[in-house]
């Protein structure tokens, strides 16, 4: 059967480009944790692949994108049980492959889990948290995809869900789904396991910047297709959107440096590199809505304000390990609220969505703020009581010695870093020395 092959082409390459995104993100969160627990953080996201991977397989797409079986809250969980149905390719010749659609959206499920363990680096289990993986992932993500990106098929024969119909908040690639959804969740499991040992007295400093800008450089590459690629065809619409994916970052970045020249009297290369993950993270539901001037200027607020976001973690107590609620929650909200203000028809083509700055009112800023906070409630209250069941049944966190060790050594058996070169089963220094007589 004849399909969209340039579409397809361009979908597919997408997809590739947002699974890079979630080893990206080990080494961006890697690099931000100590050197005892670098491959413990990497593993939370690798682990994620394989947990996400399966169930949406299994029933993920499913739950996500099958036809509405209440209130545009949950997709039929066995409607594609195990993608079978959709082998046979669309009835449309013209179209993409099911297929296509499924492997796209696969990887924003993937990433959004993984996001996740930001907040609780350092001190958490691995085997919990495949646990809590699986089960924030069918309880909270899927219904939520459900809810922002399963649309209305133009002939009636697809019910989705209610925030991207009946609600029509414009949410281009994930601001709710995966940003202020990651971000709600970090926040209640930074309530549930507590503060890591010695923080905030004790210094816990990135170990390796460069693997945070290596980490931050492949999230960019990525998020062009996690942008871009949303728009599902090579068009005018996924060239705005990587326009505004370039723009926004950059201006976030800037203003990023700016509060630390101000606040700190230095700019660092740690700020500079979360910066650009602050203004792709506002962009996110804004590229498919707002000229790249209004990206400049979604992207600058989001620098200046989660800058000034995440230093409020030490003044309430909260031990948001790598600034996922500073930068997901507080960023995504910016996104999604400035939704409202700037955009246009001039990109949406739709002049019902114009934002109150071209004409349009305070109803787009009010579908853009009830989608928020729905999503925001939601994932709190779900993901808190997924913890604590977790908490319960086989324990969340590291114990005291676990959490000295390392839970590289403790979790995995491996460390990062082997600085000791055996020779004849001595050790470097001891070898040297005796080579030296």
């Amino acid at each position: 059967m004849d399909v969209d092959t340039g579409g397809t082409a361009w979908v597919l390459t997408s997809a590739a480009l947002v699974l890079l995104m979630t080893p990206g993100l080990a080494f961006f969160y890697g690099g931000m944790v100590r050197a005892k627990s670098v491959l413990n953080m990497i593993m939370m996201s690798l682990g994620s692949i394989g947990v996400v991977g399966v169930l949406w397989v299994l029933y993920g797409y499913s739950v996500a994108f099958g036809n509405d079986v209440g209130a545009g809250l949950l997709g039929n969980p066995g409607e594609y049980l195990g993608l079978e149905a959709l082998l046979g390719g669309p009835d449309d010749p013209t179209a993409l492959p099911d297929l296509a659609f499924v492997a796209f959206q696969a990887m924003f499920a993937i990433l959004t889990v993984a996001l996740v363990s930001g907040a609780i680096a350092d001190r958490t289990r691995f085997g919990p948290w495949l646990l809590f993986a699986g089960l924030w992932a069918t309880l909270v993500y899927f219904p939520v995809a459900h809810w922002v990106f399963a649309f209305d098929s133009d002939d009636g024969n697809v019910s989705g869900g209610w925030i991207a119909n009946d609600l029509a908040a414009l949410d281009f690639a994930g601001g709710t789904a995966v940003h202020i959804n990651a971000g709600a969740a970090a926040l209640a499991l930074v309530l549930v396991l507590g503060r890591r040992r010695g923080w905030p007295g004790v210094a816990m400093g990135p170990h390796n910047l460069p693997f945070v800008v290596l980490g931050a450089g492949l999230l960019w590459f990525g998020w062009f297709g996690f942008n871009a690629g949303s728009a599902m065809a090579a068009d005018n619409l996924a060239a705005t959107a990587f326009v505004n994916t370039l723009a926004a970052p950059c201006a976030a970045m800037l203003g990023w440096l700016l509060v630390e020249r101000i606040a700190y009297g230095k700019p660092t290369t740690l700020g500079a590199a979360t910066g650009i993950v602050a203004g792709l993270v506002a962009i996110t539901p804004a590229c498919g809505s707002v000229t790249p001037l209004g990206a400049l200027v979604i992207g600058a607020t989001a620098g200046v304000a989660c800058a000034l976001a995440v230093g409020l973690k030490f003044r309430f107590g909260l031990d948001d390990s790598l600034d996922v609620v500073g930068i997901h929650l507080v960023g995504g909200l910016i996104g999604t609220l400035l939704v409202g203000l700037f955009a246009t028809e001039t990109v949406t083509g739709d002049p019902a969505a114009e934002g109150l700055f071209y004409g349009g009112g305070l109803s787009q800023l009010g579908a853009q703020a009830l989608a928020a906070v729905a999503v925001l409630v939601y994932s709190f209250v779900l993901t808190l009581l997924i913890a604590l069941l977790v908490k319960a049944l086989v324990g969340f966190r590291a114990d005291r010695e676990g959490e000295a060790i390392g839970l590289d050594e403790t979790e995995h058996a491996e460390s990062a870093y082997e600085f000791t070169v055996l020779r004849d089963g001595m050790p470097s220094s001891r070898a040297t020395a005796d080579a030296g007589r």
